[in-house]
């Protein structure tokens, strides 16, 4: 069970976008796709058969999961993930400082 999914609220911890607080989009293994962070700009051939327009594609690239950190909203602060079983054996992510459950 990986400790950043899709769709989490992460504050960047290191780099240019440092302080930013924003959603995953994508996993890619030990690199993740953040919203709004990392920003590149995409040459892109055009693709009538797909529909695609040429030109510059402003769009987000990969940083490594190691660069950012989940965010508690409750204390509005990076935190760490640990995990809890339950009695029936299901596996919960949790906050490391509250011990409460990620939504």
């Amino acid at each position: 069970m990986n400790k950043i999914k899709s769709g989490d609220q992460v504050i960047v911890t290191t780099g240019k976008n440092k302080g930013v607080v924003a959603k995953v989009l994508r996993v890619l293994g030990k690199r993740i796709v953040v919203e709004g962070v990392s920003l590149v700009k995409k040459h892109v051939r055009p693709n009538p058969q797909k529909g695609i327009e040429g030109g510059i594609v402003t769009r987000e690239a990969p940083i490594d999961a190691s660069n950012v950190a989940i965010y508690n909203a409750a204390t509005k602060k990076a935190d760490r993930v640990g995990f809890k079983v339950e009695s029936d054996g299901t596996k919960t992510r949790v906050f490391k400082s509250s011990g409460e459950a990620i939504k």
